[in-house]
């Protein structure tokens, strides 16, 4: 379904830019699991530099698509859509968000195994141990849940149905870009991250809000570390 055009949230070569980063840290990823020859890395030393790089990489997108929406006069409250009147639409929010999240918890599964295994190297070693590492985790996950939702389904969603009205197109351009992201994680995770990115453009675009994709997507990182891991 067509929508009518929305003007544009940030310059074209703001977000061809943006793309180009995801896609280049995207492609590094993927160079540095294939140095691994797919074998599993077992956990040593401390986890926390690595969160730390990330946490700044998270907040750096984030700032620079500050820099491109500015000039547009658009704001990340923008952004993140509809505004709560009252603790009622905070709880109903949080409430689909984690709805959503356990959908998601019990279809992820079958989806991987539909797919078949993957060659990738383990992301285990990712995963914290301690108490440390568990609390950095948490504040990962955390800024993950905002900052990737407002990069992905706030600002590359809208720009996308801006340049083409369609908004099924946009939730899938978005989605393949976020699945790509991940490409260190290997071809089949890709697949059903891209799948994970895809409904939650569609929860954004239904809520008109980022805060339900936020909620979900922040748990989610945080069972996957330290509640649901193997």
């Amino acid at each position: 379904m067509t929508e009518p055009r929305r003007p544009l949230i940030a310059p074209l070569r703001h977000t061809a830019i943006l793309i180009a980063i995801v896609l280049g840290v995207a492609a590094y990823g993927i160079y540095v699991q294939a140095a691994s020859d797919g074998q599993p890395v077992e956990h040593g030393g401390s986890a926390l530099p690595l969160y730390l790089s990330l946490l700044a990489a998270e907040w750096g997108l984030v700032r620079y698509v500050v820099i491109g929406i500015r000039r547009t006069g658009t704001r990340v409250r923008d952004l993140i859509g509809t505004r709560w009147a009252g603790p009622k639409d905070a709880l109903r929010d949080v409430g689909i968000g984690l709805g959503f999240w356990a959908a998601w918890t019990a279809t992820a599964p079958l989806l991987a195994r539909f797919l078949g295994p993957d060659s990738a190297a383990s992301v285990d070693k990712l995963l914290p141990h301690g108490i440390p590492e568990s609390a950095a985790w948490i504040l990962l996950s955390l800024s993950a849940g905002f900052c990737e939702e407002v990069v992905f389904r706030g600002y590359l969603q809208r720009q996308f149905q801006a340049l083409g009205g369609n908004p099924a197109l946009a939730i899938t351009a978005q989605a393949v870009i976020f699945g790509i992201s991940h490409g260190y994680q290997g071809l089949r995770n890709v697949l059903v991250i891209t799948v994970f990115g895809a409904l939650f453009g569609m929860l954004a675009h239904w809520r008109r809000s980022l805060v339900p994709g936020m909620a979900a997507h922040a748990w989610t990182d945080i069972a996957a570390g330290l509640v649901l891991r193997h």
